[in-house]
């Protein structure tokens, strides 16, 4: 059986993300993945992408509508590797932290968390309001990760693609899958002294 993988994409800034995870996801042997796109999703992805959101379906395994709360993947016994929301809205994280499943995107985040496994949250917004930083403590202490994807520098991007797929390839680091493309840190080597 195929690893499946839970991806959601909602209304914040950064659409690229989800789309990149799924794109990497589909190249992957031995994983699937199952995409929720919300209604916000959707505007993002055409304002940013310009991708409609059949386009963004197409890149999943499996792609359920926001408000099919009897979707497999609304139910623990449904097995997935976890749940990866990239981007993450402040109005999702406020729903995986108090629990108020009201669409599948924040009922699969329950699930995910309610079965122990693990929840990745590429959360979107800046500055934070103090009820921003109280959901990621909520969530965090839920056993879920945020994940706020702030760019690597050391590893010396060339292009914004270069800081998306980094972040990409951290995000499904903490799912076991490693890649050798990913800049990773090998400390700092040839620098000139602070002195000089």
């Amino acid at each position: 059986m195929a690893k499946r993988l839970i991806v959601g994409i909602t209304g914040a800034t950064g659409a690229v993300y989800g789309v990149r995870l799924l794109e990497a996801i589909a190249k992957l042997d031995g994983w699937e993945s199952h995409l929720v796109l919300s209604d916000a999703g959707v505007l993002n992805a055409w304002h940013e992408l310009k991708l409609k959101r059949k386009d963004v379906e197409r890149l999943a395994a499996v792609a359920y509508h926001p408000k099919d709360i009897a979707a497999t993947i609304a139910s623990g016994s449904f097995l997935t590797e976890g749940m990866v929301i990239a981007p993450c809205s402040m109005k999702t994280l406020a729903a995986v932290a108090h629990a108020h499943a009201d669409d599948l995107v924040s009922r699969a985040a329950d699930v995910v968390l309610k079965e122990r496994r693990r929840l990745v949250l590429l959360t979107r917004e800046t500055p934070l309001n103090l009820a921003h930083l109280r959901n990621m403590t909520a969530v965090t202490e839920m056993g879920a990760i945020v994940f706020p994807p702030v760019p690597a520098f050391y590893s010396q991007p060339k292009s914004l693609d270069d800081l998306v797929n980094h972040t990409v390839g951290r995000v499904l680091d903490l799912f076991g899958v490693h890649t050798a493309k990913l800049a990773r840190w090998a400390g700092m080597k040839g620098t000139p002294a602070a002195s000089e």
